[in-house]
């Protein structure tokens, strides 16, 4: 009796110790995936506040380059490392100035839509930007440049050089009954969007003066150049420069006169290869939804 006690003691000690042993375990696994998933979203955030951002885009003012519900990757090192260019598709701030781009907006309005959890995913990048001060455009001139457009059919010239855009929703002409001869002011760029027709773009941001200096868009308000769809699936491709579209446009010139327009200095041109370089804009910490205005 005494020796099947003993077998008996022995066995529920091996037990015990199994589950003293599976629970340590258990809490090391618990600890480890905690440990991943910090590091993870650590990650995540330095790369969505230095380097890439996704964002989504709610209405059609860029269409066909991009949809409705798109989901777009941002590089955060244009303008900064790499240059500025005519063609880029870029994110920015809404300027707010002198008036708000977007009507009702707010400079740091977010989105009312999901919880603390969809927050949280939103700041460390995980789930696209979707606050409410964001624009998307195409950027048409550079500082320094000469855009003119008779807001007829017939093209825009920047710098006296006819551009044909290749990328315009088709049916849409160049500037949709909206004429203008501007000078894009120093440290600004013009920017358009791709479906002319349904796009408030700089042509109607631009002021009683309209001159450039209301509707052109600081470079320091610019967050990014849009790289790539990422979503839907069959919406995944390249948003490349239209070379060609702007290959024979010339370096801005500071002696082409513009009625009611301040001429920029020499020393503010943009450089001869037309891009200009800026430094990369401080990161924002709040969730800001990306809103191409319409």
């Amino acid at each position: 009796m005494d020796e099947l006690d003993g077998d008996l003691g022995d066995e529920m000690g091996d037990d015990d110790e199994e589950r003293r042993g599976f629970g340590a375990g258990l809490v090391s696994a618990v600890k480890e995936l905690v440990i991943v998933i910090v590091l993870a979203m650590a990650l995540s955030f330095v790369v969505k506040t230095w380097l890439f951002q996704a964002f989504y885009i709610p209405s059609g003012s860029m269409e066909d380059t991009l949809v409705k519900d798109d989901r777009v990757i941002v590089s955060k090192l244009t303008p900064g490392p790499f240059d500025l260019r005519r063609g880029d598709v870029v994110v920015f701030e809404d300027p707010a100035d002198p008036v708000p781009w977007l009507s009702g907006a707010t400079t740091n309005g977010t989105s009312d839509v999901g919880g603390p959890l969809h927050d949280l995913l939103v700041f460390v990048g995980l789930l696209p930007e979707d606050a409410e001060n964001h624009l998307i455009k195409r950027v048409i001139g550079l500082p320094g440049d000469h855009i003119v457009s008779d807001g007829g059919t017939g093209p825009i010239t920047i710098n006296g050089e006819q551009v044909e855009e290749t990328y315009l929703k088709p049916g849409d002409a160049p500037s949709e009954g909206k004429p203008f001869d501007i000078v894009v002011p120093p440290d600004h760029v013009w920017v358009m969007g791709d479906h002319r027709s349904d796009s408030s773009d700089s042509r109607y941001h631009d002021g009683p003066a309209n001159n450039g200096s209301d509707g052109s868009v600081p470079i320091d308000k610019i967050v990014g150049r849009a790289l790539f769809i990422i979503w839907p699936i069959d919406h995944v491709t390249w948003l490349g420069v239209p070379e060609r579209t702007f290959q024979d446009v010339p370096a801005p010139s500071h002696k082409t006169p513009v009625p009611g327009a301040t001429t920029p200095t020499e020393g503010a041109l943009a450089p001869a290869r037309s891009s200009v370089r800026s430094p990369v804009p401080a990161a924002t910490t709040a969730a800001l939804r990306l809103a191409a205005s319409s």
